[in-house]
């Protein structure tokens, strides 16, 4: 089976498994990934591809810590609605899964009608997301549709917001994002626009190669030791396993009634 039903703390969430042994795990929840694993190396099990917090709420009553957060309809702050929008504190609903040309395979979808009355009401537009998680090899990708199915337009922000787990963030280099390479030395929270190419992530053990397509722009964050100690879903000292490099589009776009957007991200293990 390409895909199962698994737990995720007390989360309902969908497993994948390609045929070579790449996998996933997402949950309904938030269409949240919360795991990626790419297919094992000369019979060597793969390790961890992502960042989950130990202390992160894995109950459905907060977003989750880690992983990969959808970012939909407003970015941080940037709006008056909910902080990094509704997307991923709501449930989505398993559209689709299982293999095709190798890989393992999982769409999830999201509309007006699946939101909790409060949100609802503070978002007045018909709309369904989609997204559709794929896995094999070493590479992992992610397609993120956002439809206007009603009949007004509206603004959007997305981002897909991926918490890359490393062995030590001061050993983690970046480049593509600008001209000089980037490191991390302290608490980094920098957004990038205009991202041309493809992005070269030296974790410090091996290198990710990132692309992205429909997002515009790339942000990089890291809370930093006094950051990290102040959020109450993290352990002081995690801050050092993991560097955020989100694709997103982060100036608001607007959508007309029947038209759709796409927002992919490819992550690929170097050989």
């Amino acid at each position: 089976m390409s895909a199962t039903t698994t737990p995720f703390g007390q989360l309902p969430a969908l497993h994948l498994r390609a045929p070579d042994g790449a996998e996933a795990t997402i949950t309904l929840y938030g269409a949240h990934l919360v795991s990626w694993r790419p297919a094992p190396i000369a019979g060597v099990a793969s390790q961890e591809r992502l960042f989950v917090s130990s202390l992160s709420s894995l109950d459905g009553k907060r977003a989750i810590r880690g992983g990969v957060p959808v970012i939909f309809p407003q970015f941080a702050e940037r709006g008056n609605g909910m902080r990094h929008g509704f997307a991923r504190v709501s449930t989505w609903r398993a559209l689709d899964q299982g293999e095709q040309d190798g890989a393992a395979f999982a769409v999830l979808g999201l509309n007006q009608a699946d939101l909790a009355p409060e949100l609802a009401s503070a978002w007045p537009y018909p709309f369904e997301l989609t997204l559709r998680v794929t896995v094999h090899g070493a590479e992992l990708a992610m397609l993120l549709e956002v439809r206007n199915t009603g009949q007004q337009s509206f603004p959007f922000s997305a981002a897909l917001h991926t918490y890359h787990q490393v062995e030590d963030v001061e050993a983690v280099r970046i480049e593509g994002v600008q001209s000089e390479t980037l490191a991390i030395t302290d608490k980094l929270d920098q957004v990038f626009e205009n991202i041309a190419g493809a992005i070269t992530f030296d974790t410090g053990s091996d290198t990710l190669h990132l692309q992205q397509s429909g997002f515009t722009d790339a942000v990089v964050w890291n809370p930093g030791a006094a950051d990290a100690a102040a959020l109450s879903d993290m352990e002081d000292e995690e801050y050092r396993r993991f560097v955020c490099i989100e694709p997103a589009l982060l100036q608001p776009t607007t959508l007309e009634p029947a038209g759709s957007w796409k927002g992919e991200y490819r992550v690929t293990v170097a050989p």
